[in-house]
């Protein structure tokens, strides 16, 4: 992993492609460390974010750490107004703009707390598919014109407190979204004397690309049918209610990486729109659900982790596409919302955490040998020919025939003819081979296609302090991939390959698949590891899901977090720190009381007392060191 011309911050940023996924955010600094530039003011100020950790580290705070930048969610939450008002304006689209956050994307508190707080200023509302969340947005919804839109399954009690938001004074949209929930949304309504508010989601044939594409088409889950449409429109009707539907909702997904696909489901939900209009419903929202692409990659193309326009166009295209149908059909400009959750936060969150240590695989020297011993067994031989004969222009075969005679080896040691020794001495020969195959690589203007990946072979791994189970479940669970990079040395060429493997004890612990401009990358460019001087990464745009969907594998809990922002002066402020989960927090999450725990402890270690096989003093430490690692962090401790 080097190159010819001078190492320059300037290639940091081309190997990490920080320009292409970090919307300006992020950026590397001339001493080669990753900085924040946050708003303040009509102008942005860069923050190195290792000087954020050191912060921490003198506040007693230590990594893995989760840092979360208020001010990045208050300009995504501007951006996207600015765009929407703007392609209004070029159009002449008479509607407004009006987006709501969904909670399911990010449920923190002080996520919804910010949102709510800065969205006021724009009617920015919130969107809650669940009786826990609507609490939630019933309590922190500051202003009384943002929508309150109620999605998913809802028993009475949901639908009570909804309706008991709109007695309230907000601004409550019930989204019917199957039949069987209509007939009790009536009655409710009826026995609190209330007018609801309602919604329909319209099961659209429109399907879009990538991960998330189940959410549209004939089988997705959520979503009334036309037929189901027409049945609920002469329900309501019967009640004289029909006044009382003032929305039409559809969602493809959360990440659409083509923008063709959203045209063409606005395009069919306009139709659904207009005809429900000419059925005499009152209307006046267009929900076109979520779908705002992260471009996670940096490609600015259709690849399902990044997406092929901008936000700027995004907001032109829908408006663009929406405005002739309803003129055609001479129908008023509805109020247009979007479920924008993931376009929201990604970028306003980053993890950080050290790397404890490293394996290396390449091998530059293995030993001779002598091949006049009658007892060596073959496999082991032809291991050896291959590493000294190897050829410049015949690697693909050499590299072939490693693989292999090493195989060989491996099979006569389970057969027993093959010592531990020989089969050692013998995967020394295939590393080196390995190793020197790499090297003649290197010299090559073309690679051979089979011999693309080979890199990745002799990567090392890297042991970072934190769980992908915890804080980047998509990674694991859908291999979604996250821009990765070292935080500082960014003005060092990085002359390693690497995978990084998590701190838990199983083999999906990892991060092998690293964002690229032509395709997922199986290794990252790191720095070789000093002795006792810390080596910090950070996962970016990590701000939407992984909080909440993270598990407890191996007990690995919550992560410390920190929020910062710049104060009106300019200054940083660290706010709402929060420790991560303890060992005791843990436990007690899977039924154990730490209490319990550590009596459990003390008789055991009184048996041992008894036996003799402690002191008294033994005892003491034993339960002092228990009760002090029950308070401890579940992760990897250094003293700061």
């Amino acid at each position: 992993m080097t190159t010819q011309d001078p190492w320059t911050v300037e290639k940091a940023a081309e190997t990490y492609g920080i320009h292409g996924w970090s919307n300006n955010y992020f950026e590397i600094s001339e001493v080669g460390e990753v900085t924040v530039k946050l708003p303040h003011g009509d102008t942005t100020q860069s923050i190195a974010l290792m000087d954020i950790i050191t912060g921490l580290h003198e506040r007693g705070m230590g990594s893995p750490v989760l840092l979360r930048f208020r001010d990045i969610i208050a300009a995504r939450i501007t951006r996207i107004h600015t765009c929407f008002r703007a392609a209004m304006k070029r159009y002449h689209y008479t509607g407004t703009y009006r987006g709501v956050f969904p909670i399911k994307v990010n449920q923190q508190q002080q996520v919804i707390e910010e949102i709510s707080r800065v969205g006021a200023g724009f009617h920015h509302g919130l969107e809650a598919g669940s009786k826990a969340e609507l609490m939630i947005a019933l309590a922190y919804l500051q202003d009384e014109q943002s929508l309150l839109i109620c999605n998913g399954y809802k028993d009475e009690e949901f639908i009570d407190l909804a309706l008991w938001g709109q007695r309230l004074g907000m601004n409550v949209v019930l989204v019917i979204e199957m039949l069987g929930e209509l007939e009790l949304i009536i009655k409710r309504a009826q026995l609190m004397g209330i007018k609801p508010v309602l919604g329909l989601r319209a099961k659209l044939s429109s399907r879009a690309s990538g991960k998330w594409n189940d959410s549209g088409g004939d089988r997705s889950v959520f979503g009334l049918s036309a037929h189901d449409m027409i049945q609920v429109v002469d329900r309501l009707r019967e009640v004289d209610m029909l006044g009382c539907l003032h929305m039409l909702h559809f969602h493809l997904g959360s990440q659409i990486p083509n923008i063709t696909d959203i045209r063409t489901a606005v395009a069919e939900a306009a139709r659904v729109y207009i005809d429900l209009a000419r059925e005499g419903a009152t209307l006046g929202i267009l929900d076109i659900g979520g779908g705002l692409a992260v471009d996670y990659d940096g490609s600015h193309s259709n690849f399902s982790c990044s997406r092929n326009y901008g936000l700027d166009e995004y907001a032109s295209d829908i408006i663009e596409t929406l405005l002739p149908l309803l003129e055609d059909a001479n129908i008023q400009h509805p109020d247009i919302v979007s479920e924008s959750g993931r376009a929201l936060v990604a970028h306003s969150s980053v993890l950080v955490f050290d790397i404890l240590d490293a394996t290396r695989f390449e091998c530059h020297d293995a030993p001779s040998l002598d091949k006049s011993d009658k007892n060596l067994p073959q496999s082991l031989v032809d291991l050896y020919d291959v590493y000294t004969e190897l050829s410049p222009r015949r690697l693909q075969e050499f590299y072939n025939d490693a693989l292999y005679y090493r195989d060989q080896l491996r099979s006569d040691f389970n057969h027993g003819m093959v010592s531990l020794r020989q089969r050692a001495l013998g995967e020394q020969f295939f590393w080196a081979t390995l190793t020197r195959i790499q090297t003649e690589l290197l010299k090559l203007d073309r690679v051979p296609e089979d011999l693309k990946e080979f890199s990745a072979q002799l990567g090392d791994i890297y042991y970072g302090n934190f769980s992908v189970f915890q804080s980047l479940p998509d990674h694991w669970a859908i291999e979604q991939v996250f821009p990765v990079m070292p935080l500082h040395r960014l003005n060092e060429e990085p002359t390693r390959l690497v995978t990084l493997s998590d701190i838990t004890c199983d083999c999906d612990g990892v991060i092998d698949r690293f964002i690229d401009q032509h395709d997922v990358a199986r290794s990252l460019p790191l720095h070789t590891l000093h002795p006792d001087k810390p080596y910090m990464l950070g996962v970016f745009l990590v701000g939407a899901y992984q909080e909440t969907l993270g598990d407890l594998h191996n007990l690995f809990g919550d992560t410390n977090i920190a929020a910062v922002h710049l104060d009106e002066d300019g200054s940083l402020d660290y706010t709402n720190e929060v420790q991560g989960d303890t060992v005791a927090d843990v436990v007690s999450y899977v039924e154990y009381e730490p209490k319990e725990l550590a009596a459990r402890i003390r008789v055991k270690a009184e048996t041992a007392v008894r036996k003799k096989v402690f002191s008294a003093s033994d005892r003491r430490t034993l339960i002092e060191a228990y009760a002090h690692s029950l308070r401890g962090y579940t992760y990897f401790e250094r003293e700061l």
